[in-house]
């Protein structure tokens, strides 16, 4: 994981339904003998025993939303829902309780601590070197998960271009600007001056050496990623390891960002 400064910039069928159509929507109840029973349906019910339930609203429209509610039988208690991303295709769903009175003052505290804070933005280019080819391109991690793997990681308004690239190419980026006649994982190319410039960089991922690491780590490939680009969107912004104390700073905030996303500790097994 490699910060490289240069005062170079770089250039920075599905065929839908043409109307919406009613459906009956239908839902299959398995019991505990995994013993399917299908019904006709509008919602679903899931009751607890603690007095939490979770109703699932199904859509009377092809593409109508699917709504998820969580709800308490005591008025004295909130429930609330929480997501957790776990891969591509799952994702974890809490439901968690908190006092009326207590929840109600958080949420005003929320509410307080956000309304004057800005959205920051994420100017994003994705780019693919010469030597991927299309098979090889279509591994790799899509835009809307690396624009979501960013997002946490930014402090301030970002220009990014993050370039995935062959053997060759981050070899021979590495030996041009770090004088190392190898490829390495990720380069970051940081074109802020000062702190005060805007936050512009190129994220540059060398695919063949992310690829072996992941798999002599036993790591999955797509966490590898995540963690490598958070490195590489966290040294856009001035954050370094080249001391103990910057590299347990800097490891410390991609543990967090990483662990909200999903994925595991990165360095657990270091």
């Amino acid at each position: 994981m490699a910060k490289a400064k240069t005062d170079t910039k770089a250039k920075t069928k599905k065929t839908q339904p043409a109307a919406a159509e009613s459906f009956g929507p239908r839902v299959d109840v398995f019991d505990a003998q995994g013993k399917p029973k299908t019904v006709d349906a509008s919602a679903l019910r899931i009751a607890f025993a603690d007095g939490r339930s979770l109703i699932l609203g199904l859509p009377n429209t092809v593409d109508g939303p699917i709504t998820l509610v969580a709800e308490h039988a005591d008025a004295d208690m909130h429930a609330m829902l929480s997501l957790r991303p776990e891969h591509h295709d799952s994702i974890t769903l809490r439901i968690e309780t908190q006092a009326a009175e207590l929840a109600d003052s958080t949420e005003e505290a929320f509410d307080d601590d956000t309304a004057g804070a800005e959205m920051l933005t994420l100017d994003l280019t994705v780019q693919y070197g010469d030597e991927l080819k299309a098979a090889a391109r279509k591994a790799l991690p899509k835009e809307r998960d690396i624009e979501a793997w960013i997002a946490p990681a930014l402090f301030a308004d970002a220009q990014l271009n993050v370039r995935f690239v062959g053997e060759e190419e981050g070899r021979t980026l590495n030996r041009t600007y770090r004088s190392k006649d190898y490829a390495t994982n990720v380069l970051t190319f940081s074109y802020a001056e000062s702190a005060e410039d805007p936050v512009s960089a190129d994220i540059v991922l060398c695919c063949a050496v992310v690829e072996k690491e992941a798999k002599e780590q036993k790591k999955p490939l797509l966490a590898h990623y995540a963690h490598l680009i958070v490195h590489g969107a966290l040294h856009a912004q001035g954050y370094d390891h080249e001391d103990a104390a910057d590299a347990k700073e800097m490891e410390g905030i991609e543990t967090e960002i990483l662990r909200d996303l999903g994925f595991a500790d990165p360095y657990a097994d270091r």
